[in-house]
């Protein structure tokens, strides 16, 4: 059983970053921000966490996108803006079949979501600093057990949002 915590668009936010991740150190394989943490990837804050480059970073030198692989799922992380995930997942989609991703990781709507295309779970955790159709601020945590991922959502206080809970067969 491995754990993923799932974070994206904090915007400078930087005492956040670090009481979460210190949070959930001991109990997560590994920690993701899907972009726009607007700080340097040498700030200490953001230290610990996977990053990929958002729309807002502007001179961090982070990836565009990314994968990583835990528990034998493949994950593909990006911001989403140059994927226009404001409108569609179809970009999304694609992209995923092309490097045969189990988990697409994405942000950029500050919009929590999580549904399953084509055999593919696609996760935004949402903003911790300014959501969008929602007052939570939320990241994601996905336990990946071999027959099922189930999802906890919390908000950026430790709150566990436990009517958002969602268990995902790939």
């Amino acid at each position: 059983m491995s754990k993923v915590l799932i974070i994206s668009d904090s915007h400078g936010l930087t005492k956040e970053l670090e009481i979460i991740r210190e949070r959930h150190v001991n109990e997560v394989d590994l920690m993701i921000h899907c972009g726009d943490s607007q700080l340097m990837p040498t700030d200490p804050w953001i230290s610990g966490y996977l990053t990929v480059m958002g729309n807002c970073d502007f001179g961090a030198e982070y990836p565009l996108e990314t994968t990583a692989e835990v528990a034998g799922r493949k994950f593909f992380i990006t911001h989403g803006h140059r994927y226009s995930v404001k409108s569609t997942l179809m970009n999304l989609k694609y992209k995923a079949e092309e490097l045969n991703a189990d988990i697409v990781c994405f942000g950029h709507s500050h919009v929590l979501g999580a549904e399953v295309v084509a055999g593919t779970l696609f996760i935004n955790p949402g903003s911790i600093c300014m959501p969008r159709e929602r007052f939570e601020k939320t990241y994601v945590i996905l336990d990946l057990q071999s027959d099922k991922i189930n999802m906890s959502v919390y908000e950026h206080s430790g709150r566990e949002l436990t009517n958002l809970a969602r268990e995902f067969i790939l």
